[in-house]
């Protein structure tokens, strides 16, 4: 059995005419998630061990963290894959979306409800997103994707394609320490007392690597499958990084 050729691409200007195979798929899976994980379980606080130190309550955390790290798993196969052109379009991609999905939101839950029908309480409170946290959302996970794929590019081109380990693990630890950092203060600050904001942000920017480091090999699988089918290696040494364009 022959080995599938894999070309090595140093500039993703190269890949304007290459036929992708799976690249929509991933664009709509990445899409998925971070949809479902902004309106389901950004604002919940869930509790499944006892965990303190001190006063500080390691074990609460927000319930989107079991599949919102999973938006940064497949952005960083699409950056190593595609390359960080294509994976910043996803983002905007992503960005567009969730736009989308709060104006949705807003419109059903503001919809006059027909008489007799007693749903709209729980309507209100299950999709009734506050402007403040859908901004926190949307400008959280712009800055934190992108700096996570820029990481994962540069750090690519630095270490010759070698230990993707370590760039799956490094890019998280910043693009997610970004992304916290930005929305758990501005979505939550003055309405959860601070001592409860720092904790959920700390306490799920730990669970966050942690479970992008536990799912480093299923990363590598995923990776070395699709370059494999895809024929192409993107090395982002002549890309333009600005993080305003949606070219590919």
């Amino acid at each position: 059995m022959t080995e599938d050729k894999i070309d090595r691409i140093d500039d993703a200007a190269a890949l304007h005419d290459h036929r992708f195979k799976y690249y929509d798929f991933a664009m709509a899976a990445f899409v998925t998630i971070l949809i479902c994980s902004n309106l389901i379980g950004a604002a919940k606080q869930v509790q499944y061990f006892e965990w303190n130190i001190g006063s500080w309550e390691v074990g609460v955390f927000g319930a989107g963290i079991l599949f919102f790290p999973l938006s940064y798993v497949l952005g960083d196969v699409l950056t190593e894959v595609y390359g960080y052109a294509r994976a910043r379009r996803v983002v905007w991609a992503g960005f567009a979306a969730v736009l989308f999905m709060a104006f949705m939101a807003w419109v059903v839950v503001a919809l006059r409800p027909a008489p007799g029908w007693g749903g709209q309480a729980a309507y209100e409170e299950v999709f009734g997103l506050t402007p403040r946290i859908v901004f926190a959302s949307i400008i959280a996970f712009w800055a934190g994707e992108l700096c996570n794929a820029f990481v994962m590019a540069r750090m690519k081109v630095w270490s010759a394609g070698k230990h993707l380990w370590q760039r799956t693990i490094g890019s998280t630890v910043v693009g997610q320490g970004v992304d916290s950092l930005l929305f758990y203060p501005i979505a939550f600050l003055g309405v959860w007392p601070v001592r409860q904001v720092i904790t959920v942000l700390f306490t799920n920017y730990l669970l966050k690597v942690l479970w992008e480091a536990f799912l480093t090999p299923v990363t590598y699988r995923i990776v070395n499958t699709l370059k494999r089918i895809e024929g192409v290696d993107v090395y982002d040494k002549e890309t333009d990084f600005t993080p305003f364009s949606v070219k590919s």
